[in-house]
């Protein structure tokens, strides 16, 4: 299941109408009233604000809203597209501003969908993961050796420059045995507890 860990906003123009779809992360359901209300702070004199949102590991809380447009033409096809996204906790406001041209029911579809959509495409998703942790130390003239072969499979969470070099590093997979293969380099290793990071998911 992928996650957002920012707003972010996309602006497409269909038909003299201009769509602007905004992501919201949810950390909990309360914030989907909240962050409809931003987007209408954010855009004040927009025609419509039609969302969308997702909650739970398994879609356990889903809303759609099509806040004046004709019925299933705006807030389902906002949904539609977060479901087949492969997301949750999250919430997409699409505001509109009416250009004067009527798209009718097939059009106003069209709209929304592809306006949330293309913000999807503009935004990055993460992944949250369990992921074994070490605090290692070592020497100073190492730093570049070692970043070179543990950034690429590793989260640094806390650097430390004292009289030696301390990191804590999280390994984004289960195979750990580079580990074993650089630990004479270190001075000390110590495991730390298993922590829940957020990893950048590979989706485009």
């Amino acid at each position: 299941m992928n996650y957002i860990k920012e707003i972010k906003t996309h602006q497409i123009i269909i038909d003299k109408s201009i769509f602007i779809g905004v992501l919201f992360p949810l950390t909990h359901i309360d914030d989907i009233k909240k962050n409809i209300a931003k987007a209408k702070e954010m855009f004040p004199k927009a025609s419509h604000y039609c969302s969308a949102s997702l909650y739970g590991e398994g879609f356990e809380h889903a809303t759609s809203s099509d806040d004046g447009e004709p019925s299933r033409t705006a807030g389902v096809p906002i949904l539609e597209v977060l479901k087949h996204s492969n997301i949750t906790n999250v919430l997409c406001v699409v505001v509109r501003f009416f250009g004067g041209v009527k798209l009718g029911a097939g059009g106003l579809i069209r709209a929304y969908t592809k306006a949330t959509s293309e913000v999807l495409k503009n935004t990055d998703f993460y992944k949250k993961k369990e992921m074994n942790g070490y605090e290692i130390s070592f020497d100073y003239s190492l730093i570049q050796t070692l970043e070179q072969i543990i950034a690429p499979i590793c989260i640094l969470q806390d650097k430390k420059y004292l009289e030696y070099v301390t990191y804590q590093i999280y390994f984004k997979e289960k195979d750990i045995s580079v580990l074993n293969n650089i630990k004479h380099l270190f001075i000390n290793v110590k495991s730390l507890e298993t922590k829940t990071l957020w990893i950048l998911a590979d989706t485009k």
